[in-house]
């Protein structure tokens, strides 16, 4: 057996795996796309075409969605060398029947009108959810979010805390936080009866984890420094909600960006940070994502030592094929096994859903060939139940779904 044909083995059998999504920014009220630019419009495509010259002026949200499609796509040649723009023509082509090698901006009308015309149909959620072997996806949700009117089995609440955390001294934010528990929270005894309270709501509608973004220089240092935080982590332990924390985010870096296309990392940030969490909260279960491919070995060694500690996805950044597959070989040969969440899409629309975890699957499948199966160290199927594993076996028991 080649070389070739044992990687396109473990991919097929890897994407027949369906998949449990543990992070994306769906809306479950209009969970897929209704217009092309509802594709063209994610951030990473309007980052990359303002990076190479594309204005403001077509984002403005007065402008028709026609407009805003056929700008970032007369720039499409600027970007054919990406991974991004490798997603769009895998959607292109999987979803709307594009039978070309690329896209260009001549093809803009014809694509807007093929989407348009899949878009409409009826059943397309359900569509989207078959094509990708998609069977739930969890959700981004802010503390006062509307949890109701959808089906929670297939989307899965999450709390979402940074606005708790790093805004909670607002009046609006406890304004809003009052109207959804019923506490005015303004001490340590009021905000605790408020997060219990809220806790209480998301675990009765079916929330399976708790999540936060932070900065690099962020440093958990105790409950007199960042008592909210502290008092999150306290309630997930008694809820036993594992606790996502996505690391290493500087916003408002590029302050002229374009809307989400403005967040950096850098290398101030380190794991040892988070020292005084790690072994305070011993029930817990973290689940690490880190922003840049660098912090990759510190993620690595936290998981290798540290029973709470679980490496999650690759994130924003290093969300692509050249930091994936080192990262991800890092952590196949030294953390174990049932401790790794292999990867989340975190997509707006469920069309990126397939895209994105077929990227990740690909380079899945050439590590568990070559470090692998070749090697003698696994059988064939053997592989591949280490790939399911990464997929979905382990969001399943972590998660509780």
């Amino acid at each position: 057996m080649t070389t070739d044909r044992l990687t396109e083995n473990l991919l097929d059998a890897l994407q027949a795996i369906p998949l449990i999504d543990p992070h994306s920014h769906i809306d479950p009220r209009q969970p897929v796309s209704r217009h092309l630019d509802d594709i063209l419009g994610y951030h990473y495509y309007t980052e990359l075409a303002h990076s190479v010259g594309m204005s403001h002026s077509p984002l403005k949200p007065d402008v028709p969605p026609h407009e805003r499609v056929r700008a970032i796509l007369q720039h499409a040649d600027h970007l054919d060398n990406t991974v991004q723009y490798s997603w769009f023509v895998e959607i292109a082509r999987e979803f709307l029947g594009w039978d070309g090698n690329g896209v260009s901006a001549a093809d803009a009308d014809r694509l807007i009108e093929a989407a348009t015309r899949q878009f409409q149909a009826p059943d397309w959620e359900e569509q989207v959810f078959r094509r990708t072997n998609l069977q739930s996806i969890f959700l981004t949700n802010e503390f006062d979010d509307d949890l109701t009117g959808f089906d929670r089995r297939r989307y899965v609440p999450c709390l979402r805390t940074d606005t708790l955390v790093f805004h909670g001294d607002r009046p609006d934010v406890r304004q809003r936080l009052a109207r959804v528990t019923g506490v005015e929270a303004g001490d340590e005894g009021s905000w605790r009866r408020a997060l219990g309270r809220l806790f209480e709501k998301f675990v009765e509608h079916g929330a399976k984890a708790c999540a936060i973004s932070l900065p690099p220089d962020f440093a958990p240092t105790g409950p007199d420094q960042q008592p909210v935080f502290w008092m999150l982590a306290e309630f997930c332990r008694d809820f036993r909600l594992p606790f996502d924390l996505m690391i290493g985010v500087n916003r408002r870096v590029y302050e002229n960006g374009v809307f989400q296309g403005q967040d950096l990392f850098d290398h101030r940030g380190s794991l040892l940070n988070y020292r005084r969490l790690f072994n305070a909260f011993a029930d817990v279960t973290f689940c690490v994502s880190v922003l840049s491919s660098g912090m990759n070995q510190e993620l690595v060694s936290h998981a290798w030592i540290f029973p709470n500690v679980v490496t999650m996805g690759h994130w924003w950044y290093s969300n692509v094929p050249a930091y994936i597959e080192p990262d991800l070989r890092a952590r196949l040969q030294a953390v174990p096994k049932t401790k790794q969440i292999g990867y989340y899409s975190d997509a707006y629309k469920l069309e990126f859903v397939l895209p994105k975890y077929r990227m990740y699957r690909r380079c899945l499948a050439r590590i568990l060939a070559d470090e692998f199966v070749r090697t003698h160290r696994l059988s064939e199927e053997q592989a591949i139940e280490l790939g399911r594993l990464l997929l979905r076996g382990n969001v399943e028991r972590i998660f509780g779904v």
